[in-house]
Formats: C-alpha cells, sequence, structure tokens
C-alpha cells in the first residue's frame, strides 16, 4: 500500500466539512463557525455566512453555488452576483439535519442527512452496560433535487449517507454509507434518478467525506482514524494518507487535482468542537489525480 503524510496547512477551524477545489483555491463549510470559507496563497476568506450551520457544497455549470443549510435542512442557492435564495426545503425527508451534497454539471443535487440525533445516539452508548447490545441505528435518505429544486427522487434505507461522487461521464454516483462501513454505488439516469444499487466497497472504518480519482478509485476519511484511505471497487485499499488528528472529509484539487486535502478535527461531537478551534486543514501529494465531481 502507497502510504504518504499530510502537513497542515491551515489551522483554527472549528468542524469542517465538504471540501471542493474551485477556481484554484479551496472552499469548505465550518459548521461551528457557521460559514463557508476559501483558502489559498492569500490565506483564509470568508465567502457566504449560513447562520443554520453549512455543510454540502457545489456548483452548477455557470457558476451558481448550492449550499446545505443543516439545521433548518434547506439547500440554498447562491447566484454568480451573490444573490442567495431558497432552492429547496428538504425537511420532511430528513430524520435530522441535512448534510453533504454533490451536485452534477446541469444542477441536479443529490442530498444526504443524518437520519437521527448521532450525538445522542453516541452519547447513549457511553452509559449502556457494558455487554449490553448496541442498538441499530435508523436509516436515512438520500434525496434526488432537480435544478428547479423539485424532489426528483427519495432513495430510502440508507445507514448515515454522507459524501458522494460522481464519475466524469455523471452516469455513476457513489455515496459513503458512514454507520454501514461501505461505499455504495448507483447507475444515473438522464434525468439525475439512481437506480441499481450495489455495493463498490466494504471498509474497515467509517467513510465520512469521499473524492474520486482518475483511475476510478475512491480515496475516503475515515470518521475513526487520523487517516484518509484509498479504495478500489471490490474493497481493496491500495495507499493512505496519515494525519495529525481524525480526518471527517477529503478532496482532491491543487492545479493538478494531486494534492489530497483532509478535513480533520479531534473528534466529531458538537458539544466539544462547537467551542474550540483545533479543526484543521491538512494535505498531502499523492500520484494519481482527481476525477469527476465535486
Amino acid at each position: 500500500m502507497q502510504t504518504y503524510t499530510a502537513a497542515v496547512r491551515h489551522e483554527g477551524l472549528s468542524f469542517g466539512e465538504a471540501p471542493r477545489w474551485h477556481e484554484g483555491r479551496l472552499w469548505y463549510s465550518d459548521f461551528y463557525r457557521h460559514g463557508v470559507f476559501s483558502l489559498g496563497s492569500d490565506g483564509e476568506r470568508l465567502e457566504l455566512e449560513v447562520p443554520t450551520q453549512p455543510s454540502g457544497l457545489g456548483w452548477r455549470d455557470g457558476g451558481t453555488l448550492l449550499v446545505v443549510s443543516m439545521t433548518d435542512q434547506r439547500v440554498l442557492a447562491v447566484a454568480p452576483d451573490g444573490t442567495t435564495s431558497l432552492l429547496a426545503d428538504v425537511a420532511e425527508h430528513c430524520g435530522y439535519w441535512a448534510n453533504d451534497m454533490v451536485v452534477a454539471a446541469d444542477g441536479t443535487a443529490y442530498v444526504g442527512n443524518f437520519g437521527f440525533d448521532f450525538d445522542a445516539w453516541v452519547e447513549g452508548l457511553a452509559s449502556r452496560p457494558q455487554g449490553a447490545e448496541i442498538p441499530a441505528p435508523p436509516t436515512a435518505a438520500l434525496v434526488v433535487l432537480a435544478p428547479d429544486g423539485a424532489v426528483r427522487q427519495v432513495v430510502e434505507g440508507l445507514s448515515f449517507p454522507n459524501g458522494a461522487v460522481l464519475s466524469d461521464d455523471g452516469r455513476t454516483l457513489v455515496v459513503a454509507e458512514t454507520l454501514g462501513r461501505r461505499l455504495t454505488a448507483f447507475d444515473v439516469a438522464t434525468d439525475g434518478t439512481l437506480s441499481a444499487r450495489r455495493t463498490f466497497a466494504e471498509v474497515d472504518g467509517f467513510p465520512d467525506g469521499i473524492c474520486l480519482d482518475a483511475e476510478g478509485q475512491v480515496w475516503f476519511a475515515n470518521a475513526i482514524a487520523p487517516e484518509c484511505l484509498r479504495v478500489a471497487e471490490g474493497g481493496e485499499l491500495t495507499a493512505r494518507v496519515t494525519t495529525t488528528q481524525v480526518s471527517f472529509a477529503c478532496m482532491l484539487g491543487g492545479e493538478d487535482r494531486r494534492t489530497l486535502f483532509a478535513m480533520t478535527a479531534p473528534v466529531s461531537t458538537a458539544t466539544k468542537v462547537s467551542v474550540a478551534r483545533d479543526g484543521k486543514v491538512e494535505a498531502a501529494l499523492v500520484d494519481v489525480p482527481g476525477a469527476g465531481r465535486p
């Protein structure tokens, strides 16, 4: 297995998510600083304030930015001139906070959600008697939004649908099922709807944010370890990037898309990271460039 070591590029985040490479800068959401930021050679800048916590990001062709607003379970559209409008309210399809998202070139968006109060569930596990059976968490849905914001499809029964990627031709979508410990693939129809659900890879970890490379392999941030792992379809692990703290999302960027950026934090528990500024952007140069979307 190829191994790399990341270096810290930026500090002072609370909890960074949804890293995206766009127009020469790394863009990302920071949950508890309530904003979308970008990072370049001139440092970090605030691009958009989102009081209800931003998560998934993606651009339509033409430059409109879509942003998941987590706690009110909405998707916002930010025009190139900065005008912000409501694209869709997906609350009825969310068991809890809306979360990550990938956006196709035509503006079709695929939006995941927690499905339940994850922090409360984790705290409940910690208080259970030793040896007690661990209850299975509720499943959640992946919502397919048409470019006009209409709900085109709701894919039920996913185990914490999280980061997602689209292949270069837009015909395959892969989503990380974090608590299912797997990556799940779908065929994408011309109208953006999903079918032919299948396992891309079972993984020894909890895949959070993901990105795709030019060899069709997926990098995933392992939400229980200081690492990002590269996995081939079928489950073979082929590379690892080690980070200084737990990795929660990753993105291949840089001018040649060979820099793997990782968003890291000590933990994901809101009560801890929301009052701290221990989040980091870390990066390592890898061999195979990025592909697809985001």
